[in-house]
């Protein structure tokens, strides 16, 4: 069954900002798709994404990250957190870097009352790594809207957030 990507909605910062929410996300898909191309305004190479969804603020998410950089590798699990943790790459050391990262996240069956949701996550810049993330947020309403924030930087200016829906043919 071919299935086909909907924009829904398209955010570039002009200038750097504390976070990025969409709202008021349709029902009528059967999967979301947010497409990232930026970077945090602060250096360091814990720094990532903390995404939340629907205001959720409870102890409800947890994620397994897998990250390597062709040196080293490492994982990580993390559970009963107040958001999911999502590597964000464009940064190492102490350094911002001039190249934003592509991070692709894909919410598994958003729409469905009846599970929890799972969330799917790739992160890469060549200069600096590759992560993978699996996360879940252990709730059954239908997701609504979704908030971006950097851990420990803003999102820097001229970063693009895209969400499609995937909808079947």
């Amino acid at each position: 069954m071919p299935s086909t990507y909907e924009p829904i909605a398209t955010n570039t910062l002009g200038s750097a900002a504390a976070s990025v929410t969409f709202s008021s996300i349709s029902g009528a898909y059967t999967d979301l798709v947010l497409i990232i191309s930026g970077q945090s305004t602060s250096g360091g190479n814990s720094d990532g994404l903390a995404i939340r969804v629907n205001s959720d603020t409870g102890a409800n998410y947890s994620a397994t990250l897998l990250r390597g950089d062709g040196t080293s590798a490492l994982s990580s699990r993390n559970s009963s957190d107040t958001f999911y943790r999502i590597a964000f790459y464009g940064q190492t050391g102490s350094a911002v870097l001039s190249s934003f990262s592509t991070t692709i996240l894909n919410f598994q069956n958003y729409s469905n009352a009846t599970t929890y949701k799972t969330l799917l996550a790739r992160a890469n810049v060549a200069a600096d790594g590759t992560a993978a993330v699996v996360g879940l947020w252990r709730n059954t309403a239908a997701i609504t809207s979704i908030t971006l924030v950097g851990y420990s930087g803003n999102l820097a200016t001229g970063s693009t957030f895209t969400l499609y829906g995937i909808k079947a043919a």
